[in-house]
């Protein structure tokens, strides 16, 4: 038996932050962390000749929370390079174009898509201010693209984008979470975009986090993943799966929804928070990485759902070869380490194409995701966010997952985790 003030599980972002501000306080902090090593659903690694991410990468200044922490450890980005030239694929049909041609098709749906965004999220950050939501909130992305009146081409095409953003098939995804990401950037698409896929860290996702994990200095333990919470008294004690307990008088608890009925909690959860996790979030899609022989110029390219990869951008040139990441809606349909089948879909778009050698990491068979980056379901906003929200008794939620900002991105997870560590120490100081 070990005790603490505070035992966060899980070491993402959302984790190493509320560690990080909780010890600043002079609290007694714990990280545990099932994997064997810090990042969550990031993960920087060095492979196929390069250092790749295979989950997290994308920051922006318009990113407050992500932005503040690169100014705090001096952290230096870079960008990835803009497209020359564009493919799409319209009705099975491969259509040709300069990056110009390729933003110009997208430009007419997507900035009609957004027009109301910044009125129905007018304060960004807080949700359900103002607009009644429950209108909208049970509507899918392709409710609002079927009523728009688009012609086939900008249909496939905002179609494959925002089931690129969702990493899961449009229609599966709710129409409020995709006005959020507009209202987060002035709906404005292209910026959107930007935010999305352009500026990254220098030195990796890992970057930030090891400054983040030394400076706030809380004790941890790596590859421990958590079987129980049993709340008792003023706190709980948390059990490992090799029957380690520990004792906290607050626990943090950073699962991603998907995985978070991995954890027997006794008392269980509310009800809202078990059915919100056995409901599960729309993300279910893939990320690959695949190095082609020769040399190209930087372009992107473009495809519906129905594909096994929808989006190819090139990204590096390494030794006389080029390095692309491509996404897709369904992990089952691609095995983003099967270089042939890699090859098979990404001669979609290139049928030239030669694959080398390819990665990627199964986010959605991982026991300790079981999901990408959250996306809200139709309904979900409304029926559960609060509840995701509101903690019992000593026992928080804290991650991207349950974000009002920037769900699905790092500036989430540290959103959150500024959050919770606030709301910790409240407790703390009431419990005292």
């Amino acid at each position: 038996m070990t005790d603490y003030d505070v035992v966060v599980i899980g070491g993402g972002f959302a984790g190493a932050t509320v560690a990080r501000e909780l010890r600043h306080k002079g609290l007694g902090v714990l990280i545990v962390e099932a994997r064997d090593r810090f990042g969550g659903r990031t993960w920087t690694r060095e492979a196929l000749g390069h250092r790749i991410e295979l989950g997290g990468t994308w920051v922006h200044w318009i990113q407050p929370h992500v932005w503040a922490e690169i100014t705090r450890y001096g952290l230096e980005l870079t960008q990835s390079p803009l497209p020359s030239w564009s493919r799409w694929i319209v009705d099975g049909e491969l259509r040709k174009g300069s990056a110009e041609d390729f933003l110009g098709l997208l430009d007419g749906g997507l900035s009609s898509f957004l027009e109301d965004s910044r009125v129905r999220f007018e304060r960004p950050y807080e949700p359900f201010h103002g607009e009644d939501l429950k209108e909208i909130d049970g509507l899918s992305v392709t409710d609002r693209l079927d009523e728009m009146g688009l012609d086939r081409e900008q249909y496939a095409m905002n179609e494959g984008f925002w089931s690129i953003c969702f990493n899961a098939p449009a229609r599966e995804g709710a129409l409020t979470q995709a006005l959020r990401w507009g209202a987060l950037s002035m709906g404005d698409w292209q910026l959107m975009l930007e935010a999305a896929a352009t500026y990254k860290f220098a030195g990796g996702t890992r970057a930030l986090m090891e400054a983040i994990i030394a400076d706030g200095g809380a004790d941890t333990q790596l590859s421990k993943p958590v079987a129980l919470i049993e709340r008792s008294g003023e706190g709980a004690t948390v059990i490992t799966r090799d029957a380690d307990r520990i004792s906290a008088r607050a626990i943090i608890v950073t699962a991603p929804l998907n995985a978070l009925n991995n954890i027997e909690f006794r008392p269980g959860l509310s009800e809202g928070k078990r059915a919100a996790a056995s409901e599960g979030q729309a993300s279910r899609g893939l990320k690959v990485w695949a190095r082609l022989r020769g040399e190209m110029e930087p372009f992107v390219t473009l495809a519906p759902s129905d594909q096994p990869l929808m989006w190819l951008q090139y990204e590096y040139a390494v030794d006389g070869d080029s390095l692309l990441i491509g996404f897709g809606a369904d992990a089952g349909r691609l095995d983003a380490n099967d270089s042939a089948a890699v090859q098979k879909a990404i001669r979609t778009w290139l049928p030239d194409a030669e694959v080398v050698d390819s990665i990627g990491h199964d986010w959605v068979s991982d026991e300790f995701s079981q999901q990408t980056w959250p996306m809200l379901k139709p309904n979900q906003l409304t029926r559960y966010l609060r509840e995701l929200q509101r903690p019992e008794d000593c026992i928080f939620l804290a991650g991207s997952d349950y974000a009002n900002g920037w769900m699905g991105f790092i500036d989430g997870a540290i959103e959150s985790g500024l959050q919770v560590s606030r709301e910790v120490q409240e407790h703390l100081q009431v419990q005292a």
